[in-house]
């Protein structure tokens, strides 16, 4: 879908159309700051681009549900669910915007249900909500039902309920443009827009935007077994380095405990909410050793390293299509419920399981290992989605940029994530971003449509220049032949990544990954060049600007993460094996070639303690 023509000037432009790019644009429009201008005579101009179309948005595989203390099936306060996001990301956590999400949770999904989102239902009529890891009542006391789910598909749910609505509201839509340049202009500090490749029509938009949106996902490309889609290239966050703004805790990478063996798609946590459980080769149900009255729904953290603990200590197993290959999974034992239930509650993944595994999960053990799954850090951000820079003692907000969903940090799940909580996050804050974006625009009603500062049109316009010249170099020189390319280049990547800093990490390891990284990748991905001069719908472009994204990535990830001396939550150095409070409660915000700086984590009322699960 193109829009009809192209504005000159847009209020927001939203980059991504998963779930927090469409609640940005739908906050944005039922906000009653939308309200007043439509009711003064002022149509808002609001576009939404997106290099996929966006019903193939990566928020539709989400699977397990999403957190929020509703209290449908289990006693249940937002309180509990406050403490335990903050215990949950190691206490890492900015405790007053973790105060928002869990008290917001409750009407976040309701909201959602009466968008149309179809969820399961309990025999009376509720919200049904399963258990997931990390997530208890009491304060720790034991595990509770709090993630609202739809079968094993809430993803998709939401994001087709979402985009519907976006439809019913008139949001304009431009699909598969890929976005090269954030635009800013260094003096004014503030966004001009951004420049975005039109794959269909083959031409360079310099898209001028009062205010920008960035809400482009996750990075999960930058390892090699990974749950994430294609498309997750950790685009949004380059996108941040390369106009000189910092990444918060980019070290923060969260590896889900079931991938199904050697091809990294995700088994959701709602297998073991149902009661799936986790065996080595012994047949034994290790994690009650590890995480004592939690076991299996221990925080993904925890299980992830008990599963690489068992393999390294000899007890793992072979995938069954592979029996001399490597001991590197353990076994999901799902045999011991019903056949019935499972069907019904978890189709999505026994259709996985059988089909990409050619195993009966009511009958057989299924391999998993660890799969990375969700960036924990990202743009740092506000609550309200304000993009900031950190200069040691202060934010400085970037006037006209926000974020919102998993490539910022507005740092609600600190070092660890907790199951549900990224599609509440994305949902909840992607909203307050669109909020944030109407208000701002209402304050200036005059203005809303009409050119921006001649500034940042030159800014904007040089930027275009820069891209076309670009452009036009890596076209001049396509190549035939079977050279180098950038999925080449992204596959070594992704195993450099996973051997140097996935799951437990050294400083030889780190060490080893830089100089690759740096050196003979980050120079493989500047040299490359397309094998066609077409303009149209030529994939490799856009693959060599992603490969160049994730090598961006890459090099600020391994910086972070060599300069964090301790672990903490997903980062398990076997060198600094402690968490270090006195020393490293705090963000890392690393800049493209910086060290990284350090900025005070938001501690309110709970105090860091010990973290059992």
């Amino acid at each position: 879908m193109t829009p009809k023509h192209i504005e000159e000037q847009y209020d927001a432009v939203i980059v991504g159309a998963g779930a927090a790019g469409l609640s940005a644009a739908l906050g944005f429009h039922r906000s009653d700051a939308a309200r007043a201008l439509r009711e003064a005579g002022v149509e808002p101009k609001v576009l939404v681009v997106s290099k996929l179309q966006p019903l193939r948005s990566h928020t539709g595989s989400a699977e397990g549900g999403i957190a929020a203390s509703l209290a449908d099936m289990e006693p249940d306060e937002w309180r509990w669910h406050y403490y335990d996001t903050v215990k949950g990301g190691d206490w890492l956590v900015d405790q007053d915007a973790a105060r928002l999400l869990a008290e917001d949770a409750p009407m976040t999904v309701i909201n959602l249900e009466r968008s149309g989102v179809a969820f399961s239902r309990t025999a009376d009529g509720r919200i049904a909500q399963r258990r997931f890891g990390g997530h208890t009542s009491d304060f720790g006391a034991r595990p509770v039902k709090r993630a609202a789910y739809s079968a094993d598909r809430i993803g998709h749910q939401i994001l087709h309920t979402l985009w519907q609505q976006c439809v019913h509201y008139g949001v304009d839509f431009a699909e598969e443009w890929y976005v090269t340049d954030l635009v800013l202009d260094e003096t004014l500090r503030r966004a001009a827009g951004v420049i975005a490749f039109d794959t269909h029509a083959g031409v360079t938009r310099a898209i001028a935007a009062r205010n920008t949106i960035l809400a482009t996902g996750g990075a999960g490309r930058l390892f090699r077994t990974t749950s994430n889609s294609h498309d997750l290239t950790g685009d949004g966050m380059a996108l941040a380095l390369d106009a000189g703004l910092q990444l918060e805790d980019i070290e923060f990478v969260q590896f889900h405990p079931t991938g199904l063996a050697h091809t990294g798609i995700l088994l959701s946590e709602a297998s073991r909410g149902e009661g799936g459980v986790l065996r080595n080769a012994d047949g034994e149900a290790f994690m009650a050793s590890y995480a004592p009255g939690h076991a299996d729904l221990a925080a993904r953290d925890v299980v992830s390293r008990a599963i690489r603990s068992e393999t390294d200590a000899g007890r793992g197993v072979a995938d069954p299509r592979d029996p001399d290959g490597p001991k590197d999974c353990v076994w999901l034992d799902m045999t011991g419920i019903d056949p019935e239930r499972m069907r019904r509650a978890l189709p999505q993944v026994v259709e996985t399981i059988e089909d990409y595994a050619g195993l009966d999960p009511t009958k057989d053990l299924v391999p998993v290992k660890p799969t990375a799954h969700y960036t924990m850090g990202g743009i740092p951000v506000t609550t309200d989605g304000e993009v900031y820079v950190w200069d040691g003692e202060r934010r400085n907000i970037v006037e006209g940029l926000y974020a919102a969903g998993e490539c910022s940090c507005v740092s609600v799940h600190g070092a660890n994530r907790l199951g549900g909580n990224s599609l509440l996050d994305a949902c909840l804050f992607g909203t307050r971003a669109g909020q944030a974006v109407a208000a701002r625009v209402a304050d200036d009603p005059v203005a809303a449509g009409t050119p921006a500062d001649p500034a940042l049109s030159d800014a904007l316009d040089a930027a275009k220049t820069a891209r076309d010249a670009d452009i036009d170099t890596l076209l001049a020189d396509a190549k035939d032949g079977d050279d180098d390319n950038a999925y080449r280049v992204m596959d070594d990547l992704s195993e450099t990544m996973e051997r140097g800093v996935a799951v437990l990490c050294d400083a030889g390891s780190i060490a080893r990954a830089q100089v690759v990284v740096n050196g003979p990748i980050a120079e493989r991905a500047r040299r490359l060049r397309p094998h066609s001069d077409a303009r149209t719908f030529n994939q490799e472009l856009t693959a060599i600007w992603e490969a160049r994204h994730l090598v961006r990535l890459a090099e600020a990830m391994i910086a972070a993460t060599d300069a964090r001396h301790e672990s903490r939550g997903s980062l398990k150095r076997t060198d600094f094996p402690d968490r270090d409070d006195a020393t490293c409660l705090n963000h890392s915000m690393t800049a493209a070639g910086a060290a990284p700086l350090r900025q005070p984590v938001h501690v309110v009322d709970i105090e860091p303690g010990a973290r059992s699960y």
